[in-house]
């Protein structure tokens, strides 16, 4: 390999020994700042920033084009269809029952499956809501052989050996309320007669919503009355602050049993809401353990309330009308 010339040496060795060549100091002098604008020439411009806070979801989405949907059809033509392109139809309740009876025979089920139904509520009042409740029905037509366990508060001895002929499965006084607050004693149903109940208000808020109330039929004097309804009744209760899930009946019952299940529960949950407002229940949903849901005809299945106000207004109309002939001045025969 050949020797370095001595003019490429001295290239290498000018900037360390001070020999600078002309246009030397240009070159290794610190770079300007360049700008996006010199650099990038052809690129789009940049939007001027907005004052303030970025974009909120809510300005973007506007700024979105909004997608248009296909109105959706009232009937299919054929069995098989997407649902999406479709409105969810309603049956009546007699022919959705026949239907789920139906299914279970074309999928092979089991035929003592539980019905259920998924009911959706109206919560809403005047300038509130009401609150998540919970509620116990005797149903016309038992499915299941559970019993549920009662607890009765009293300190009458007699009263006492009634509520366990009754069939109850605890029996006492003012000594059961240490063993309720530490959880020594569970029921599913609390009863007390109202000599009593003055005493038990420390119990409020440990039984909360099972606390013996007029209301709920679980304070009374007729024990065997409210010991037999608490044993053998349907409990239901609101769950997502405005659905009621239960179930209410077997598959394989007749219809007209399943029917008259469905609306002793319905007509129970409608006592819940005034009768001025809105009626509460606003859907339904009947289904078995291992079918589809079908929304029910809400037609013949509510409380007649409507027609009892409207009989109402009409009896008040009509008294008022009494009033008003009764009020007119009897003009006298004028003698001529």
């Amino acid at each position: 390999m050949a020797a370095p010339s001595a003019r490429c040496l001295w290239r290498a060795l000018a900037p360390q020994r001070g020999w600078v060549r002309a246009g030397l100091e240009q070159r290794l002098a610190a770079p300007t700042v360049v700008s996006a604008a010199t650099a990038r020439p052809f690129a789009a411009a940049a939007k001027p920033a907005k004052k303030g806070a970025q974009w909120t979801k809510q300005e973007k989405a506007k700024d979105k084009p909004s997608r248009r949907r296909r109105p959706l059809m009232t009937k299919p033509v054929d069995d098989v269809y997407l649902t999406w392109l479709y409105r969810r139809p309603f049956y009546d309740l007699e022919q959705a029952v026949g239907m789920l009876k139906k299914f279970q025979q074309l999928d092979f089920t089991h035929p003592k499956q539980f019905v259920y139904i998924n009911v959706f509520l109206d919560m809403a009042l005047k300038k509130k809501k009401l609150d998540p409740f919970s509620g116990a029905v005797a149903l016309p037509h038992r499915f299941t052989d559970e019993v549920n366990k009662v607890l009765v508060f009293t300190e009458n001895e007699q009263e006492a050996e009634i509520a366990r002929e009754s069939g109850a499965e605890i029996v006492g006084g003012l000594e059961l309320m240490k063993w309720i607050l530490e959880d020594e004693i569970q029921a599913d149903f609390y009863v007390a007669v109202p000599a009593i109940i003055p005493k038990l208000v420390p119990l409020r808020n440990k039984l909360k919503r099972k606390f013996p109330s007029t209301r709920k039929n679980s304070l009374g004097s007729d024990i065997p009355k409210m010991v037999q309804l608490f044993r053998e009744c349907h409990e239901y209760a609101v769950q997502d602050e405005s659905v009621i899930k239960t179930r209410i009946a077997r598959l394989d019952m007749p219809t007209e049993h399943i029917i008259a299940n469905l609306k002793a529960v319905i007509h129970d949950i409608c006592t819940f809401k005034p009768p001025p407002y809105d009626p509460i229940v606003q859907r339904l949903v009947i289904r078995s353990s291992t079918s589809e849901g079908l929304q029910v005809n809400l037609d013949g299945i509510l409380p007649q309330v409507e027609k009892a106000e409207e009989k109402e207004e009409e009896e008040e109309e009509r008294s008022a009308d009494d009033e008003d002939e009764a009020e007119k001045p009897v003009q006298e025969p004028v003698s001529t």
